[in-house]
């Protein structure tokens, strides 16, 4: 069982509302199940874009499609605030959003600029998230912690539908983390087997804790065309200009080839326990990166099934 969806990021934020509408009405009669956007603050000298201002104006611009947040940087805010911008969003489109959260850590000068010790980011990442949860369920939250207090704090009305929470990151702290905190835990850059083996730590561990997270899912940069070739190029210029790394570094975690080829390799992932893939598309245009990310899902759908309905597909992904 599988849901896919697309993740967008600068082909959303134009000041053309006729025009975001458009490509959001080709994500979904494409069929895509959801769009998922990222976050950052000051990326690599002042990249980015802000994750739940993004949902946001997804959310108000379609009906139908759900949005993951794909990872947001919560230990750069305060819990409180993120917890009263996620309350009114659920006010807005409850049942349709995710929250993906990270510590980040491309750009550590990222995280120094916005006040916050790199060394501390983890630490500070996880009392947020308990702070957070808390708020969201609307009791009154009284928190002395190492980096926040609040005293009889409030947010009301707290979501009618609980907004899922999916986990970011590698290694120890993730799998720990999404054990005591998330709905789940969402991948990217690792290899099916790495997903798989990371899968079964976070499931015995949350066991140990008496939860069981169920949400598992993916992001997977991907050059899709007709022409393997073309796919080829596209992603290794669009990943050297991105991350500042040759196409060699991210062979092996972000596929190119054309829509079957790409659809091959990510259903390793399925068979390694993934309920659903965000694909990140590069393609020869916006248009083209749609269809062929349709297409992608149309194999895989056939192939392994459906997970469930167009709203429901949020809860299943998204670094």
């Amino acid at each position: 069982m599988i849901t896919v969806g697309l993740s967008v990021h600068e082909s959303l934020l134009v000041p053309d509302p006729v025009e975001r509408r458009r490509l959001l009405d080709r994500v979904s009669d494409a069929g895509l199940d959801y769009v998922t956007v990222g976050d950052h603050i000051s990326f690599h000298g002042g990249t980015g874009f802000d994750g739940i201002v993004s949902a946001t104006s997804i959310l108000a611009s379609t009906d139908n499609l759900g949005v993951v947040i794909g990872v947001y940087l919560l230990g750069l805010r305060h819990p409180m605030l993120a917890a009263r911008q996620l309350a009114t969003l659920s006010q807005i489109a409850p049942g349709r959003l995710t929250l993906g959260v990270g510590v980040g850590g491309e750009d550590r000068s990222e995280i120094s600029n916005s006040g916050v010790d790199p060394a501390t980011r983890g630490k500070r990442l996880d009392e947020s998230l308990d702070v957070m949860q808390r708020l969201l369920t609307g009791q009154e939250v009284t928190h002395a912690g190492r980096f926040f207090e609040l005293d009889r704090a409030r947010i009301l009305p707290p979501p009618a539908v609980p907004i899922p929470i999916v986990v970011g990151g590698k290694g120890d702290s993730a799998v720990a983390r999404t054990a005591r905190y998330g709905d789940g835990w969402l991948g990217i850059f690792c290899s099916a087997r790495r997903f798989g083996e990371t899968r079964v730590k976070i499931v015995q561990a949350a066991s140990q804790l008496g939860r069981n997270p169920e949400e598992f899912g993916v992001n997977v940069w991907c050059g899709i065309d007709d022409d393997p070739d073309v796919a080829e190029k596209l992603i290794g210029d669009r990943m050297s200009t991105m991350y500042r790394l040759p196409r060699e570094k991210f062979q092996h975690v972000a596929p190119a080839g054309t829509p079957k080829q790409v659809a091959d390799w990510l259903s390793r992932f399925v068979d390694a326990g993934a309920r659903s893939i965000t694909i990140i598309p590069v393609g020869r245009d916006g248009d083209a990166e749609i269809d062929h990310a349709a297409a992608v899902r149309r194999i895989l759908v056939a192939e392994h099934g459906w997970a469930g309905k167009r709203s429901d597909a949020v809860a299943g992904t998204s670094a």
